[in-house]
């Protein structure tokens, strides 16, 4: 990949045994010094209530490149779901991005140049768990950051095989609705 990555997008979906473990990101990806880095820097200025922005971190005191943060699509309400989003989802997402690195879908010389906005989707029936396997759960979302990392800085899907499959493809909530299932 050469040139300037301006903004990318990338969603994708990674299922884990049972329904807890299931990651979906959505994020953004692009050079620091254009939108990617202005909303980066709005978002962990601009911080909300059950929403908190953090770095994505292999631990305490140790932030990945590039800067990756995190934005929870659900409303943190609980110390549970906090420590286990930003316990074993946090490494795992951050694991992620260097896994994205050391595979060259994110170039090397590029990580300080980059930024990306994690969309994290974390269950909240994992809270309700009473063994949670912690290990599987870090294995699913660290797999779906470099999945969604991956499909962002390819453009996949592609127009032409959007286009191809529109009406081959069924989203999953519709068809329940369709279904009389919701």
């Amino acid at each position: 990949m050469s040139g300037r990555i301006v903004l990318r997008t990338g969603e994708a979906l990674v299922e884990g045994a049972e329904d807890h473990l299931c990651a979906e990101p959505e994020i953004v990806i692009g050079e620091l010094d254009g939108p990617v880095g202005q909303a980066l820097a709005n978002l962990i200025g601009d911080q909300v209530k059950g929403h908190s922005r953090v770095f994505a971190i292999l631990a305490s005191d140790v932030q990945v490149r590039p800067a990756t943060i995190m934005v929870s699509k659900v409303t943190v309400k609980s110390k549970k779901y906090t420590n286990i989003l930003m316990g074993t989802v946090q490494a795992a997402i951050a694991h992620g991005v260097l896994d994205a690195v050391r595979e060259g879908v994110i170039p090397k010389e590029k990580v300080n140049d980059l930024g990306i906005i994690y969309s994290v989707w974390l269950d909240p029936a994992v809270t309700d768990v009473d063994d949670l396997d912690h290990k599987a759960l870090f294995a699913v979302h660290r797999e779906a950051t470099l999945k969604v990392i991956r499909k962002a800085l390819n453009n996949a899907p592609s127009i032409d095989w959007l286009l191809e499959n529109q009406d081959k493809v069924e989203h999953y909530f519709h068809k329940l609705g369709v279904d009389g299932e919701l």
